[in-house]
């Protein structure tokens, strides 16, 4: 009897070896890309797929930059790609280095590398302008959650191009023509976003709040942030987007899934609406356009981002 339950337990221990993977793989892309696995750096996250639009002209382009709160996610099947592609809107969408790996090597806030990756990735995008028949000045960038938040950083931050640089790529503009986002954290200030939202709990492994080996802490550790707030404010005041917007930066379109209310405990407070509230309210007070969806918004223009990026970019 004993024999006979032996291939079971052979089974058994070889399935209990075999380790899950750490990581999911990447979905396979709906469409190829014209380029794919375009190096804008020398890290193997430093990537950017290209998809081009047919066109005799220069075409408008939509930057997007993928979502996983900066600790995951990949580039493949940006959102509004086969829209902008349609409307004859060039496509690119990049991977960056994500903030737990800044974190292991020692960069502090370990949101610089995510944030300025996707710059330096905007001037690469621009450098390829004549070979890839892009229109310099009509980029747009897209994205959903941290993918938003980094959208708005460039949309917000003054140019970061070094004209005087022996790197033609640093020269190049970090501007943009609009940007159209969902789900978007307008802010990484706990005190701000404790005020807006009292369950708040996101922000804090962008500087540093968050074990680098284990991505299940990135959200563990709001209070400490906020205990903490006082030592990290410059960065906050460097990389927040709320802390960037001035009059002159162009219109973004904020869209969320669900409708606000501040000062309420919210069921996804990582990506409420509370959020886009009280980024509106700011740059409406500074002369900034942004517009506002969720379900039942008023002074809707836009159905959708498609359509703002569209609408925008071909203006």
């Amino acid at each position: 009897m004993k024999l006979a339950f032996l291939p079971f337990l052979l089974a058994a221990s070889l399935q209990a070896q075999t380790a899950a993977p750490a990581v999911k793989p990447a979905p396979a892309p709906k469409r190829a890309p014209t380029q794919a696995n375009v190096a804008y750096g020398t890290h193997e996250r430093q990537v950017l797929d290209f998809y081009k639009a047919e066109s005799s002209k220069p075409t408008p382009l939509l930057f997007f930059i993928h979502g996983g709160g900066w600790v995951a996610g990949d580039k493949a099947n940006p959102g509004e790609l086969a829209a902008c592609l349609a409307a004859g809107i060039s496509v690119v969408s990049i991977n960056y280095r994500y903030s737990w790996q800044a974190q292991l090597a020692g960069v502090m806030p370990p949101v610089q590398w995510p944030l300025e990756d996707a710059a330096r990735a905007l001037q690469f995008v621009r450098s390829k302008a004549g070979e890839w028949n892009i229109d310099k000045q009509r980029i747009g960038a897209s994205g959903g959650s941290a993918g938003a938040c980094s959208s708005l950083y460039l949309a917000f931050h003054d140019d970061m191009a070094d004209p005087k640089s022996s790197d033609l790529i640093a020269r190049e503009s970090t501007r943009l023509w609009c940007a159209a986002v969902s789900g978007a954290q307008t802010s990484l200030d706990p005190k701000q976003l404790k005020e807006w939202t009292p369950n708040s709990r996101y922000g804090g492994h962008a500087f540093g709040f968050m074990d680098p080996n284990e991505r299940k802490t990135r959200d563990t550790r709001f209070a400490e942030f906020l205990e903490k707030r006082e030592s990290v404010l410059k960065w906050i005041k460097m990389y927040s987007p709320y802390e960037l917007v001035s009059k002159d930066d162009p219109p973004v379109y904020l869209y969320y899934s669900s409708a606000p209310a501040i000062g309420q405990e919210q069921k996804d407070p990582t990506h409420t609406a509370n959020y886009g509230v009280k980024l509106q309210e700011h740059c409406q007070a500074l002369g900034t356009e942004c517009e506002l969806t969720f379900p039942g918004a008023p002074n809707v223009k836009h159905k959708n981002i498609a359509e703002f990026l569209i609408t925008t970019l071909r203006k």
